[in-house]
């Protein structure tokens, strides 16, 4: 456990929360090292469970307990799934998933995605999930959102031509600061053409459980739905 619990120096927020029960250490130490890969060892290696190599990859930032995660890849076994959560307990429940429904193409990152996307090969992620991350709602902290120019730098780098980035948040204030970034980005283009495009999910949506927190609460989550532009040649 010392080991997954080491962190980033620039890492703000909890890495743990409620003490695990005891399946739940089983299954990170025993189930996890199975399906991690590290910035050392960034290659998902997906032919090694999955019957053949997936037809494409799909990346979730922040997967919270992993609900989202798991039904996309129940949903879709032919895809590889690379998520990357800092929340030990999150990834404790993800693997509960990948043991109940016997899921083969998923892998882990159990830190901070931002070095993990830094050794990523480049034009590797055919979609990518950043839903319901923490808006850092406090001035001061918003330089700590995930939605900043560095962090699209990266995504930009490992998203392959006419991928898809899907941003989602019940946060006004982080929507708009995250539209305005994504905006102003020369990688990404929105195609919203009236506000149902961004009031509604897409029909393939999976609802997470922050989402249904929100929509309990009678707040109306916004759906933002980027393509990353094709390179100059």
């Amino acid at each position: 456990m010392a080991t997954l619990l080491k962190e980033r120096s620039d890492w703000h927020g909890r890495r743990l929360g409620k003490k695990l029960r005891v399946g739940q250490k089983n299954l990170l130490e025993n189930l996890l090292p199975h399906f991690k890969i590290t910035p050392l060892n960034p290659d998902p290696h997906f032919e090694t469970t999955m019957s053949e190599s997936p037809q494409q990859v799909w990346l979730e930032i922040g997967f919270g307990g992993g609900e989202h995660l798991a039904a996309l890849a129940r949903a879709h076994p032919q895809i590889g799934f690379i998520g990357c959560e800092p929340f030990i307990n999150g990834v404790a429940k993800l693997l509960t998933s990948i043991q109940t429904y016997n899921l083969k193409n998923i892998r882990i990152y159990d830190n901070d995605a931002r070095p993990l996307l830094d050794v990523m090969n480049s034009q590797s992620i055919d979609r990518a999930f950043v839903l319901f991350s923490d808006p850092w709602p406090k001035k001061r902290h918003h330089k700590r959102r995930f939605i900043i120019e560095e962090n699209l730098n990266r995504l930009a780098r490992i998203l392959k031509d006419e991928a898809e980035l899907r941003f989602a948040s019940d946060h006004y204030g982080f929507v708009s600061w995250a539209l305005e970034q994504l905006v102003g980005h020369s990688a990404f283009a929105w195609n919203a053409r009236s506000f149902r495009d961004w009031r509604n999910p897409p029909q393939d949506w999976v609802t997470t459980r922050y989402e249904e927190k929100a929509l309990a609460r009678q707040e109306h989550p916004a759906y933002l739905l980027f393509k990353r532009l094709a390179r100059d040649v």
